[in-house]
């Protein structure tokens, strides 16, 4: 017979692990190859000492002159306070009821749950891989009634609970997406947001200024990147480029690729952009009878590539953008890996207060953290 104890006990055993390899394989090739580490976590903080610049104790002299004096290596210190990340599934009392003299009818009851807890999750947390920190996804243009005209429908998904700003003031929370229409860049929301003029920006529920440091913040021209402002500290800015008169050639990828390793000794391995971004490179290669090879990637993943470099796209990727990275300066700093949240009986199943349903929540602590950011390289204001 089921049981609210048989499905907690479910849950720990038998989802979790399940649950936390989909996550950590399947969110994008990019979150694959960045290490997953528990080092430099401190409590609810990532302190993190970085070398940076070159040491300066070399030099060449004569057989009894003096040796070169010492100067040791350059380091600064990141820090950031880990990032607060949930998924949550909900089960109402009359499904259990239902179900709790077939454990089949339970399973699939279970497995219906982590599988759209499993594509949420994974949408969201590869979306917030391309933002800035702030949890923001789109500018409001303009509202009639119900439908919402925003500035990209890139970051919105039929189903997500959104909150509308204007500056830090909360307009009015909450609301539910039941509808996209991408060609005219609106979202209807499933009642009319009261308040919200084209000043507002939209936010997922509860979430401004708690998501993770992605791209947008580690690319971001100016502020500060963990802890350190970027005027003051020169190699905290990666290589800019704008593709010239709006095209992307093959001069502009290679030249960002020499000066990634001129610069920074660094090497990419992997180019992130756009699914029109991804096409017009393609194009290219085969304009100039150049063959378009594919790669396999961990995780299940194929990919065309260019100079053995995989060549990703990705649909949170701004338009216009091409990203090239070298992932092995890129680290998740976790405080563990996916785990339910339990109650004090240990139990992870708990009845919502005055509702007959019962709540199971997944939590992740961690941020983001590139130690190379000047080694990494962007190009933009490519033709779609």
């Amino acid at each position: 017979m089921v049981t609210l104890s048989t499905a907690d006990k479910a849950l720990k055993d038998l989802y979790l692990e399940v649950v936390s390899d989909q996550l950590n394989s399947g969110i994008n090739p990019f979150y694959k190859k960045i290490l997953k580490t528990t080092r430099d976590v401190y409590g609810n903080s990532i302190k993190k000492l970085v070398p940076y610049g070159l040491n300066g104790g070399i030099g060449a002299g004569t057989e009894s002159g003096n040796l070169p004096a010492a100067s040791g290596n350059k380091y600064a210190q990141f820090q950031l306070t880990l990032k607060n990340l949930y998924g949550q599934i909900e089960i109402s009392d009359k499904a259990i009821r239902a179900s709790e003299h077939s454990e089949g009818a339970f399973v699939n009851l279970l497995n219906a749950e982590m599988e759209g807890l499993i594509k949420a999750s994974r949408l969201n947390f590869a979306r917030m891989l391309f933002g800035d920190g702030s949890g923001k996804l789109a500018d409001v243009s303009s509202v009639s009634n119900s439908v919402v005209t925003v500035s990209s429908t890139r970051n919105f998904d039929v189903g997500m609970v959104v909150d509308f700003y204007d500056g830090d003031t909360l307009t009015i929370g909450g609301l539910t997406i039941i509808g996209i229409d991408k060609t005219n860049s609106t979202i209807t929301m499933s009642a009319t947001p009261t308040g919200v003029t084209s000043d507002d920006d939209v936010f997922v529920q509860g979430s401004k200024g708690l998501e993770i440091t992605g791209l947008g913040a580690i690319f971001a021209t100016g502020g500060t990147l963990y802890g350190l402002s970027k005027t003051d500290n020169a190699w905290l800015k990666p290589l800019s480029y704008i593709a010239a008169n709006s095209t992307l050639t093959e001069a502009a990828v290679l030249k960002a690729l020499d000066d990634m390793d001129e610069a920074a000794g660094s090497q990419a391995d992997i180019i992130i952009t756009t699914h029109a971004v991804r096409r017009a490179l393609v194009k290219l290669l085969m304009t100039s009878s150049r063959q378009v090879n594919t790669v396999e990637l961990e995780g299940g993943y194929t990919s065309v590539s260019y100079n053995g470099i995989p060549v990703i796209a990705d649909r949170f990727c701004p338009d216009g953008y091409m990203y090239l990275l070298n992932t092995n300066d890129f680290n998740l700093h976790q405080l563990c890996d996916w785990r339910w949240l339990e109650g004090e009986n240990g139990r992870v199943i708990k009845q919502t207060t005055g509702k007959a349903v019962y709540t199971a929540t997944l939590v992740k602590y961690a941020d983001l953290i590139c130690n190379k950011p000047c080694g990494q390289a962007v190009i933009t204001g490519i033709t779609q």
